[in-house]
């Protein structure tokens, strides 16, 4: 079951609020052939996580959850838990991971039918292993949830109706999930070439900020864009090439780009900034009309960056 977007906290009695977890959707089920994992997609991702998967669980039992990897700080940090996809045994022992369980689908019998408030009953009486979290919720007001959300630099929260039913594989509108996004500004320094249906404009515009170094690589925005805006500004942009890349050395820069004049400065919603300084999950807004050399990553980059 998967939650519809939704653009800000509310407060309502036949909602129930949590924690938006950053971390990998996960099926867990336990059954007399031991415990099996399995992603949002369907993906066996059971020899991925052997300490989970060699944990006890009730028998019979198909939980919902996410599994999460905590950072220094405590937060679930999606970036750390990317090193435990293909990581060897002594990574893993330092990328410890938790599993969140949030719903429960079956025990015994299915609960798909049996309404939120029944299913989180039969959760809360499960006897689940030391390495699982069931997430505290909110009830009628979620402003407690959010302002730790802002506070701590999470994720996000979901919102559940009351009485609702589990519906497998359904983006319900009884599930909303309020991100918790970040907005910045950069400058555009180059474009990636598109494929298929954009083909014929571009596929990323590449950003920077401007350091005393020169312009530092923070990401490629590739979404956010409809037709009309791809047109527009791809005519703008082939105003602008130029034959050498703008951008300080970097290594992870992509290959087959077109550069351009940093002189256009894009609005971009995201995520979170990793650690190596890009942004995460971005959506272009718009552009703005300052000017490209107040894009600077002391005043746009990341709290305390260095």
């Amino acid at each position: 079951m998967l939650a519809t977007p939704w653009e800000s906290p509310f407060a309502d009695d036949e909602w129930i609020f949590e924690l938006k977890w950053d971390g990998i959707r996960c099926l867990l089920s336990s059954d007399d052939d031991g415990v099996h994992l399995r992603s949002r997609a369907g993906n066996d991702m059971t020899l991925r996580y052997p300490e989970l998967a060699g944990e006890h669980f009730p028998a019979n039992v198909v939980l919902d959850g996410e599994i999460v990897v905590l950072d220094n700080a405590g937060r679930p940090s999606f970036e750390l838990l990317q090193g435990r996809t293909h990581a060897l045994p002594g990574v893993a022992a330092s990328l410890p991971i938790s599993y969140v369980v949030f719903d429960v689908l079956h025990c015994g019998d299915s609960l798909t039918e049996v309404p939120l408030e029944g299913r989180f009953r039969r959760l809360a009486d499960l006897d689940l292993p030391a390495g699982c979290v069931i997430p505290d919720r909110f009830e009628a007001d979620p402003g407690p949830l959010w302002a730790f959300v802002i506070s701590r630099g999470l994720e996000g929260i979901v919102a559940k109706r009351r009485g609702s039913r589990y519906s497998p594989g359904v983006r319900s509108s009884h599930w909303r999930k309020i991100g918790n996004f970040l907005q910045t500004r950069a400058v555009v320094g180059g474009f990636t070439p598109g494929t298929g249906g954009r083909a014929a404009s571009f596929g990323a515009l590449l950003l920077g900020l401007w350091t005393d170094d020169g312009m530092r690589w923070i990401g490629s925005v590739g979404s956010g864009f409809d037709d009309e805006a791809l047109r527009a500004i791809r005519s703008a942009l082939d105003e602008m090439t130029i034959a050498d890349c703008p951008f300080a050395e970097d290594p992870e820069l992509p290959q087959a780009v077109t550069w351009v004049d940093p002189q256009l400065v894009a609005v971009v919603r995201f995520k979170q900034w990793t650690r190596a300084g890009r942004l995460r999950a971005p959506s272009f807004k718009g552009f703005s009309d300052h000017s490209p050399r107040s894009a600077t990553w002391i005043a746009e980059g990341p709290p305390h960056a260095e």
